[in-house]
């Protein structure tokens, strides 16, 4: 209801200005551009009052285009107002006229630059969507209204969670006894280059977490990295004295941890270890994969990804070791060696897509090769083979996509109906602080 007559009373005000051109016109004018709500308020971020001044003015342009000619068609025919009947009357309309086009068009770039600027959930697909469909006729309202929609929706949430966590704020309900260790997957980083953990680790420190990071290679052995994560947990405790970390590890991270706790006598200085959609089972369509390939193709796969990964710093790269301790064979001899130790704290998530559009390139075209071969699976990783620990989530969306691989390190920022990954990661570290972790 707000935000309608705030839309009313910007309107009533755009169409006196478009009518009526006064004194008072420009400065209306310009103050709406500035200040598209007509107020000041309190938005969770700058970022989400710039996206939701933009959407505000795309909804206003949206209006206008339509109200001012509506307007002047029904005025005209009910004799409010006079049009002209000559030549030399439409002549003197053509200045009014072209002020009119300038101004919905600056109204119209104001608001679409803010949105295309700041907005996470449009994503490059409705960007595109909007470049091209603006060319069509017709098209371009149907396009204009879901891109206020989508931006609309996203300034609501983010405000709502704004408000939740300013509520609880001095609850501290993710202040762990021991901080948090997050530890990335294969392939990717948590420095350098590389913001593995989405929006999350915001979230948590909003609640009072203390955040360190893995910090191990993109592409080694879990041998190579789990020593390097335990020299890592070594130099945290050491450096703050903190006793022990809380560790948080994603998909062959989860190993690459389970191995420095169990083999590289990092288990002193752990609490607990949670996996997060981690293949301690491995994948059987990775053995297929490796069986299949030629040698050849693999080396070749191999060195340019090698030379890429050297490139954002990984000290000697070796993708092929990497993906070999991810099939069913390598992780059935490892977890023979990697017995849980006593005192440390297991538990594991996982997460099924519902078909294969759930995830993002690449996951769309490996889920069903994965379901397969292993069944239900987030794109990479089966279900089954994320089970571990004394205590076991598994994360499910019943309609809709469901939840991908990326999706439960919030990789590409994108806000799931139905689940709440930002929400879902502070609930588990309070459950953690509730433990005595």
């Amino acid at each position: 209801m707000k935000n309608f007559k705030k839309i009313l009373s910007a309107l009533l005000l755009l169409i006196l200005c478009d009518l009526y051109f006064t004194p008072l016109s420009v400065p209306i004018f310009i103050y709406i551009n500035l200040f598209p709500k007509l107020s000041f308020h309190k938005t969770s971020t700058v970022r989400n009052k710039i996206l939701e001044d933009g959407a505000f003015l795309l909804a206003l342009f949206l209006l206008t285009v339509i109200a001012v000619p509506l307007y002047t068609l029904i005025a005209a025919s009910t004799g409010f107002i006079t049009l002209p009947d000559s030549g030399s009357g439409w002549a003197a309309l053509l200045p009014k006229l072209i002020l009119w086009i300038v101004s919905e068009a600056i109204l119209f770039w104001n608001g679409i630059l803010r949105v295309y600027l700041t907005s996470v959930q449009l994503g490059i697909k409705w960007r595109i969507i909007g470049i091209i469909c603006g060319w069509i006729p017709l098209v371009h309202i149907w396009a204009l209204c879901k891109i206020i929609r989508i931006t609309r929706a996203e300034v609501q949430y983010e405000d709502d969670k704004y408000i939740l966590n300013d509520t609880r704020a001095e609850n501290q309900e993710c202040r762990t006894k021991y901080p948090l260790l997050l530890v990335h997957g294969v392939f990717f980083r948590d420095f350098r280059f590389f913001h593995y953990w989405g929006r999350i680790p915001v979230q948590l420190k909003k609640n009072g977490s203390v955040i360190y990071y893995g910090c191990q290679q993109s592409a080694a052995s879990v041998a190579e990295c789990g020593q390097e994560l335990s020299e890592r947990i070594r130099a945290i405790v050491q450096q703050t004295g903190c006793g022990k970390v809380n560790i948080i590890a994603h998909s062959k991270g989860g190993l690459d941890s389970r191995y420095a706790i169990t083999t590289c006598g990092a288990a002193p200085y752990v609490a607990s270890l949670t996996t997060i959609n981690t293949p301690h089972r491995g994948c059987i369509f990775a053995d297929y994969l490796l069986d299949k390939i030629p040698e050849r193709v693999q080396q070749r796969v191999a060195r340019t990804y090698n030379a890429a990964l050297s490139k954002c710093g990984d000290r000697n790269p070796d993708f092929l070791e990497a993906v070999r301790d991810l099939t069913a064979s390598s992780c059935a001899h490892m977890n023979e060696q990697l017995p849980d130790h006593p005192a440390v704290y297991y538990q594991s998530v996982g997460s099924i897509m519902n078909y294969a559009v759930s995830g993002r390139f690449p996951l769309n075209m490996s889920y069903p090769l994965v379901k397969h071969f292993d069944g239900a699976n987030d794109g990479l990783v089966s279900l089954g083979s994320t089970k571990w620990g004394s205590h076991f989530i598994s994360l499910s969306v019943p309609k809709g996509r469901g939840i991908s691989h990326g999706d439960m390190i919030d990789l590409n920022r994108e806000n799931i109906p139905g689940f709440d990954v930002r929400e879902f990661y502070t609930q588990l570290v309070k459950n953690l602080k509730q433990m005595g972790f």
